[in-house]
C-alpha cells in the first residue's frame, strides 16, 4: 500500500501507524496488540528515556524519545479505533491542561517563585482530581490519583507527599531514623522466629518505605539514589572480578572482599 503524501514528520509517522494496523496490509504484530500488551513496552521505553539522559548520551535520548513518542501514537490509533479519542485529541488536552496550570504564562496570574509555583501546580492539580467523576460510595481522599503502575518507590515518594500535605508527617529527617531502627528490628524479630515469607516481605517492605520516607525529607530521589548505588556496585564489582583474573588468587570470600577494599581505595 503505497504512503500518502506527507506534509509533516508526524503525520508521516501517524500515517506509518495506521498502515501498521490496517487489517488487510498492516503488519500481523501490530494488528493483534492491545492496550495491555503495549503497556509494557511504553514503560520500559520511557525508562530508555532515563537511561540515556543519564547517560549523558543525546543522540541515544533522540531515538528513544521517538520511540516513546512512537508508543503514544500507537496508544491513541488503538483509542481512535475503538472510538474512544484520537491523537489530535491527546494533544489537545495536553495543551489546555497546560495552559490550565500555567497561569502565570498563559494569563494575569502572578508567580514569583518555584516553591509557589509547586504549590500552584498542587492546588490545580487537586482541583481537576476533585473535577473527575467517581462513585457514589467512593469517598475522596488525598491520596487518590496516584497510578497504582509507577515503580514502587515513586510510588510511596508521592503518597507521602500527598499525607505530608494532609499533615500527617514527621517534624525532621532525624526523626525518620528512629522509624528505620524500628523496622530493622522487627524484621530481624521475624527472622528469629522463623517467620513465613509473606511475613518478611511485608517487613522488608515497611523498611524500604521508611528509608523512602528518609530520602523524601532530605529532598533526594530514592530511585536515582538507588540506580547511582547500583552503578557503583557494578563497576567496583567488574573490577573485583579483574583483580581476580590477573592475579589468580581465587574466589572465596575473604580474598574477594580484600580486593573490594582495594578498589574502594583506587576510587578515593
Amino acid at each position: 500500500m503505497p504512503m500518502p503524501p506527507m506534509t509533516s514528520s508526524l503525520e508521516q509517522l501517524l500515517a506509518i501507524m495506521a498502515q501498521l494496523r490496517d487489517p488487510e496490509h498492516g503488519c500481523p504484530w501490530d494488528r493483534e496488540q492491545d492496550f495491555a500488551s503495549i503497556a509494557p513496552y511504553t514503560i520500559e521505553e520511557a525508562y530508555e528515556v532515563a537511561d540515556a539522559i543519564a547517560r549523558g548520551d543525546m543522540a541515544a535520548l533522540k531515538d528513544e524519545l521517538g520511540d516513546l513518542l512512537f508508543q503514544v501514537v500507537f496508544h491513541a490509533r488503538m483509542a481512535e479505533e475503538a472510538g474512544l479519542f484520537a491523537f489530535g485529541d491527546v494533544t489537545r488536552a495536553i495543551t489546555d491542561k497546560m495552559m490550565r496550570r500555567h497561569p502565570h504564562v498563559f494569563g494575569s496570574a502572578k508567580i514569583s517563585s518555584v516553591a509557589a509555583q509547586n504549590e500552584a501546580w498542587e492546588v490545580h492539580k487537586t482541583a481537576e482530581r476533585r473535577a473527575r467523576p467517581r462513585r457514589a460510595e467512593q469517598r475522596e481522599s488525598a491520596l487518590d490519583g496516584v497510578a497504582l503502575a509507577l515503580p514502587a518507590l515513586l510510588r510511596s515518594i508521592k503518597i507521602q507527599r500527598r499525607a505530608a500535605r494532609f499533615g500527617f508527617d514527621w517534624p525532621d529527617a532525624m526523626e525518620v531514623f528512629g522509624k528505620i531502627e524500628e523496622e530493622i528490628a522487627e524484621l530481624k524479630d521475624e527472622i528469629e522466629h522463623n517467620a513465613d515469607h509473606a511475613v518478611l516481605e511485608d517487613e522488608m517492605g515497611d523498611i524500604l518505605f521508611a528509608v523512602a520516607n528518609l530520602a523524601r525529607k532530605l529532598d533526594l530521589d530514592p530511585e536515582a539514589a538507588l540506580r547511582r548505588a547500583t552503578a557503583k556496585f557494578e563497576r567496583r564489582f567488574r573490577r573485583v572480578e579483574a583483580l581476580a583474573d590477573e592475579r589468580a588468587t581465587g574466589t572465596d570470600l575473604d580474598r574477594l572482599e580484600s580486593l573490594w577494599q582495594e578498589v574502594k581505595r583506587e576510587e578515593r
